[in-house]
């Protein structure tokens, strides 16, 4: 009985431990997101995240963010001409290809969004997953 306590008292422990480390990388991902955001996004999507109308559009409380992270790497990698609706509106302006950004850059900017300005979004985007699409 004593070896079972010790035994799920150790698991329960390394996966506290895991989720401390997990959170800590995501919240330096988020640190670095803003600052690369403010390099390369916020001329367009402004600093507050509300865009600009009609033109380029909010990333407040923005429901196109829900969508699957593949959709938002590959705007953000190749760009798009397309017109956008987002929360009910129409945008016009074309995002331009950011694929000089490296993999870590393109999470860091995501996890970044979709974890600030009221955003509370699930789901971490890690460089993997920006690899996987550059192919």
């Amino acid at each position: 009985m004593i070896k079972k306590i010790l035994t799920v008292t150790v698991i329960v422990s390394i996966v506290m431990i895991s989720s401390g480390f997990i959170q800590s990388d995501v919240q330096k991902s988020i640190v670095r997101g803003k600052e690369v955001y403010g390099l390369y996004c916020q001329n367009c999507h402004m600093e507050d995240g509300k865009g600009m109308p009609e033109v380029n559009p909010p990333l407040v409380k923005a429901d196109y963010m829900k969508r699957p992270a593949k959709d938002l790497i590959s705007v953000i990698l190749k760009g798009s001409t397309a017109s956008m609706t987002v929360n009910g509106k129409k945008y016009l302006g074309a995002m331009p290809a950011q694929e000089y950004l490296n993999d870590e850059q393109i999470a860091d900017i995501l996890n970044y969004i979709k974890n600030n300005w009221g955003n509370k979004i699930p789901g971490t985007i890690i460089p993997a997953m920006v690899k996987a699409q550059r192919k």
